[in-house]
């Protein structure tokens, strides 16, 4: 155990994951209701903090985290329809928005930054969707409660919270192709399938070495003109998608089955269309942490955390950084020191406590007869040392955060 860090490594003598006859992996993609309540949670936060670099010199506290999609109505046909009722987005969450006392008082323009920070991104993100008329965008951002803010203003960064964060690593080829078939779908494959929306959900379940794929893609209305163009849309994208899964598996020593839209049946005239491209337009809620983890994906056969990372404070939220910090550890862990393993990162926190120094911090490297490897014990010392190294650095991985450099969702 490393001196003050609480850090454990402990050998488990058991298959790795991807050496094991079961695997489900899914992803919801950027447009899904789920991920777009995660980006302008995140935004939002992003925004903040450049807001009180600018006016303050630091990062004041704020959690911006509770971000709620309401969806609305629309009429979708080929060759375009229209929204009826534009979706409801409500920024949510707590911040400081003053600081000093009296004639030293300083109010902060919290909401308006929220407000622009999300239309920005929403025009970035979704060309199909008129980001004025599309949607109603509010934000109830208040003060936060004294106790935290408290908190947060001790010296050293003390945790706001007692929580966890969950990493692993390495991803397995079933993690990388549903990863990489939503980032294709939402990217490369854009310019020649423009009529693909941008909410792309993605499910692989691996029995053995077959891997069977499942993508449901909103379709944008205005660029399929009837049925056979639907269908002659559907099949490019099964070509497009099974031919970047092929490469992304590559030498592997697996199978893979593909269905798109199975929820279609032409015979009774059902087809995912949308007119924004966008399942939020018509029936569709969303709400920040109910999708994918900071590793991008929703494994249920890894270990996961329910905190929502997406919009939390980077400075001292416990459901951030720890999450982020974990899949950085396990990561590192994974490629520098015994990449043939699973490993799996738990760090708990104390509120109050300095970030730095959590109450638990847990590795565990996963291989048949690991604990009798004679690499184990130098393996141990070395997965430590990472550990340490990332924890005696925190700030390093809150500038990854505040630079967009790694991901919440």
């Amino acid at each position: 155990m490393a001196a003050k860090k609480n850090i454990y490594v402990n050998g488990l003598d058991e298959l790795p994951l991807p050496l094991r006859k079961i695997e489900i992996v899914e992803r919801k993609g950027i447009g899904h209701p789920d991920s777009v309540a995660d980006a302008l949670s995140e935004e939002v936060s992003k925004a903040l903090c450049k807001l009180y670099v600018k006016e303050i010199g630091h990062v004041l506290h704020h959690n911006t985290d509770e971000t709620q999609i309401a969806a609305g109505s629309s009429a979708p046909r080929f060759g375009g329809g229209t929204v009826i009722d534009p979706s409801f987005i409500l920024l949510v969450g707590r911040a400081t928005t003053h600081v000093g006392e009296g004639k030293d008082l300083k109010s902060l323009p919290c909401k308006p930054t929220a407000l622009e920070a999300a239309r920005k991104y929403l025009r970035k993100t979704f060309p199909n969707l008129n980001s004025d008329s599309g949607v109603i965008l509010d934000a109830k951002i208040g003060m936060g409660s004294d106790d935290l803010t408290g908190v947060y203003k001790a010296s050293g960064h003390r945790a706001n919270d007692t929580s966890f964060g969950v990493g692993y690593a390495p991803y397995s080829i079933t993690d990388r192709v549903v990863l990489e078939t939503e980032e294709f779908i939402n990217g490369p494959l854009k310019k020649k399938l423009p009529e693909t929306g941008q909410d792309v959900k993605v499910m692989a379940s691996r029995v053995g070495k077959k891997i069977n794929l499942t993508v449901a893609c909103a379709m944008v209305d205005r660029h399929i003109d009837d049925e056979a163009a639907y269908k002659s849309s559907i099949e490019q994208l099964h070509n497009a998608v099974m031919d970047n899964a092929l490469k992304i598996v590559g030498q592997e020593d697996v199978s893979v089955h593909l269905d798109v839209n199975t929820a279609d049946d032409y015979k009774k005239k059902v087809y995912y269309l949308t007119v924004t491209g966008m399942s939020q337009e018509m029936g569709d809620d969303g709400s920040v942490g109910r999708g994918n983890r900071c590793n991008g994906l929703i494994t249920p056969y890894r270990p996961m955390s329910m905190e929502a990372t997406s919009g939390k404070n980077p400075i001292t939220h416990i459901g951030k950084l720890y999450n982020v910090m974990s899949k950085l550890i396990a990561d590192e862990v994974a490629e520098k020191v015994v990449s043939e393993a699973e490993v799996h990162v738990r760090i708990l926190s104390q509120i109050g406590k300095p970030v730095s120094e959590p109450l638990n911090a847990a590795i565990e490297i996963r291989h048949p007869g690991i604990e009798k490897d004679p690499n184990f014990k130098k393996w141990k010392t070395e997965a430590e040392s990472v550990a340490e190294g990332w924890l005696d650095n925190i700030d390093k991985v809150t500038n990854l955060i505040i630079n967009g450099k790694v991901r919440t969702f």
